[in-house]
């Protein structure tokens, strides 16, 4: 069934509006190409002229002719952000959060989704096995960067393990393939006691360090548990003398690191320090904060603000 683009609203003032674009409308195509999906809607928007297929509400079609700066916004939003809807999860993580929520709860909350749009869009993070060798291709070809990539562990055998997925194990390859394409990647470790960290742990960072400047940070954060974990794998919390272990290893890189790029590129997510009982770094050691998103320094910019607040 062909995929209807049915345009929700149009931005007061924008080029769209002022070209005579509707609410309900449906749009067929852009410069006579057809719009798969919102990496397609967004690279063909870019143009200063465009041509614009639309259906109106009582089925005629119109061309409508727009004339705006290059790279302004056309204007458009649509009931389905990524016009193609979400790619849901193909993964069976030993760690993912959604398989112990509690039962009850609205429904949103236990899809999975592992799509690159959405960390274009929304700064979510992938496994990258959900992507075809095109769609990375398509990524690079639509400068669609940052990407946020959930890698783990860069041990092949280790992450076919983690992620109970065959075709895990290439994730270095095709974050490499990224960054040779000039996409930015961030990437994301979720630490599992006995699982990925320690020497795996050195491993991991090791790799995906000497892909930078291309790879520009690395976030660790502990994986979360909670009690609804009936039947699932065995996993061990962190607690305060594992914490400090993961808290020296990670700052033993971070000072090569430094000594060496210049930039600590990996950071600890706030929880470590604070379950190792110790202070925050300083602001200035998270650098540009990458990934505060993640719980990464967010707590240390917080403070400062605060410490700075009060010393006025």
């Amino acid at each position: 069934m062909e995929n209807r683009i049915i345009i929700c609203a149009v931005q007061p003032d924008s080029a769209a509006h002022d070209a005579g674009i509707e609410p309900g409308d449906v749009l067929l195509s852009i410069n006579g190409q057809k719009i798969e999906d919102v990496f397609d809607y967004r690279f063909l928007a870019t143009d200063s002229n465009l041509l614009v297929e639309i259906e109106k509400k009582n089925g005629e079609v119109w061309e409508i002719e727009v004339e705006k700066d290059e790279y302004e916004d056309l204007g458009l939003e649509f009931e389905d952000p990524l016009i193609s809807g979400a790619k849901s999860c193909t993964n069976k993580c030993i760690f993912c959060f959604i398989d112990q929520l509690p039962k009850g709860m609205r429904e949103s909350l236990y899809f999975k989704d592992d799509d690159s749009r959405l960390s274009f869009l929304s700064g979510n993070y992938v496994t990258l096995t959900n992507i075809s060798d095109e769609e990375l291709e398509r990524i690079i070809r639509y400068k669609m960067s940052p990407v946020n990539v959930s890698v783990h562990t860069t041990n092949p055998e280790l992450r076919v393990l983690m992620l109970r997925n065959r075709f895990a194990g290439n994730v270095l390859e095709r974050i490499r393939k990224l960054t040779d394409g000039g996409i930015k990647v961030n990437a994301q470790i979720v630490l599992c006691r006995g699982i990925n960290d320690k020497e795996e742990l050195n491993r991991t960072i090791k790799d995906l360090s000497d892909l930078y400047p291309g790879l520009e940070s690395i976030s660790v954060v502990p994986v979360g548990l909670t009690k609804w974990r009936e039947g699932l794998y065995r996993l061990v919390p962190y607690d305060r003398e594992s914490s400090l272990e993961v808290v020296s290893q990670v700052t033993t890189w971070q000072q090569k690191l430094l000594n060496k790029f210049g930039s600590r590129i990996v950071y600890l997510a706030d929880e470590f320090y604070i379950m190792a009982n110790k202070d925050l770094p300083p602001c200035e050691e998270y650098e540009d904060f990458p990934q505060i998103e993640n719980g990464v320094g967010l707590m240390s910019l917080l403070l400062g603000g605060f410490y700075e607040f009060m010393d006025k």
